[in-house]
């Protein structure tokens, strides 16, 4: 049994469901209500002290962080290891890309919309820069490429598929950044378990109306 505790809008959470999708892993979701304080019960920070999502638990193994969940999946029920090749030098692509992630681009979108949605805070104009250059560097990271490392589908393209969607629903204008656009299309339509993703983003996107 594969526990999930997580959010549908949140897109590390929506990242873990769609490569469970890919390597055929049935969640057992948990909702998690961040509002109500759920994840700060003493239940909750036995599994995971820092409580945060997405958390996995796998038949009493606990892990959190998204990337590293899809790195798990992968490497534990991937019938084979496309999605995270074994070879070094791929894998060592995936992983600058799932950093890049992490690091540059899902960070950018934390720092800029979060106070906004969250805080009320107003708009700074420094921080959406930083989306763009973002979003520059993640469109030449794409020239001539269909897939963000490497000639196939990978974690990194699901990690940052569930990200970019996020920007969609908070209306920044992908279309701007041309490599990126046509990446963001072709992915997903071979993403397993994007319908359930932007779903979540639906979800997500009541914040920003």
């Amino acid at each position: 049994m594969v526990d999930f505790y997580y959010q549908p809008g949140s897109s590390p959470c929506r990242s873990v469901i769609m490569v469970a999708k890919a390597v055929g892993v049935q969640l057992n979701k948990k909702l998690l209500n961040l509002q109500a304080g759920e994840q700060l019960t003493p239940e909750f920070l036995k599994i995971n002290p820092q409580h945060t999502i997405p958390t996995l638990v796998d038949n009493g193994f606990a892990l959190w962080e998204s990337r590293a969940i899809l790195v798990y999946l992968v490497e534990k029920y991937g019938k084979t290891d496309s999605l995270y090749p074994k070879c070094p030098k791929k894998r060592a692509l995936i992983n600058q890309k799932l950093y890049f992630d992490i690091g540059t681009l899902y960070q950018s979108f934390a720092n800029y919309y979060y106070p906004q949605v969250f805080a009320n805070a107003p708009a700074d104009p420094e921080a959406f820069k930083k989306i763009e250059a973002a979003f520059e560097l993640l469109n030449t990271f794409l020239e001539g490429q269909t897939y963000v490392a490497g000639d196939s589908l990978t974690v990194a393209d699901i990690a940052i598929l569930a990200t970019v969607s996020s920007f969609e629903v908070a209306k920044f204008d992908i279309s701007k950044y041309a490599n990126v656009n046509k990446w963001y299309e072709n992915a997903k339509k071979v993403t397993p378990g994007w319908d359930e993703n932007w779903a979540g983003c639906l979800e997500f996107k009541k914040y920003f109306d």
